[in-house]
Order: C-alpha cells, then structure tokens, then sequence
C-alpha cells in the first residue's frame, strides 16, 4: 500500500518561510510526476506545484511562481520538497502531496492525473 506522508507546515508569520516535505513509502516505484495542491477554508482545492521524475522538469502556479521552489531529494521521486518563501496570508491553507505514477498527457495542473494522495499538512500565514 502507497502512503504519502507530509510534514513541515506549522504558523508563520508574512514574509517567513517554512519547507514541506512529502515521502512516499509502501511501495518500490518512481512516480512520474509528484504535485503540491492546497485548499483554503471554503475554497476548492488548487494546483500549487509539480516536479517531474527528472528532477528538472517543474511545474508552478502563477501565485506562488517566484517564491515557492519544489525539488527532489532523490532520483526515485520519493522524497520531494517544496520551499516556501515570502509567505503571504493568502498562503494559508491545508497543503497536500500527490503522486502520479504514470505519464499522462493531460496538464499535471489537473487532480484527475494523481494516484496516490496525502493527508495533508496546515500551512497558516498571519499578518
């Protein structure tokens, strides 16, 4: 069974920083393409950002573009994370990890591409 497990969020004030993690264990395979999604209270679920098994290939909503860098640690795809800097209150949001293990033609911006989920983790920007 594939578990995906974040970690990393906690408060933190405007302007800060904080680094998510997200590891993938249960099972040995190298997702194509790990994605970060997160969901603000009463809104839907959005696409944050996305790395490919490569390593270089990356992916990141025009909101966070500039501030946030995803990365992986290793050449599995299994341990990725996703550096948040400048952090503004509109980044407050519960964060959630996603692996696709496929390729797929369809835009990694779309859920519908993702396997496996986690559980998410809260990221929480005063002002």
């Amino acid at each position: 069974q594939v578990q995906l497990v974040e970690s990393g969020g906690g408060l933190v004030q405007a302007g800060g920083s904080l680094r998510l993690s997200c590891a993938v264990s249960g099972r040995t395979f190298t997702p194509y393409t790990m994605g970060w999604f997160r969901q603000a209270p009463g809104e839907e679920r959005e696409f944050v950002s996305a790395i490919r098994s490569d390593g270089r290939t990356v992916f990141y909503a025009d909101s966070v573009r500039g501030r946030f860098t995803i990365s992986s640690v290793n050449t599995k795809n299994t341990l990725i994370y996703l550096q948040m800097n400048i952090l503004k209150p509109e980044d407050t949001a519960v964060y959630f990890c996603a692996a696709a293990l496929t390729q797929s033609r369809v835009d990694v911006r779309n859920e519908l591409i993702y396997d496996y989920w986690g559980q998410g983790t809260q990221v929480t920007v005063s002002s």
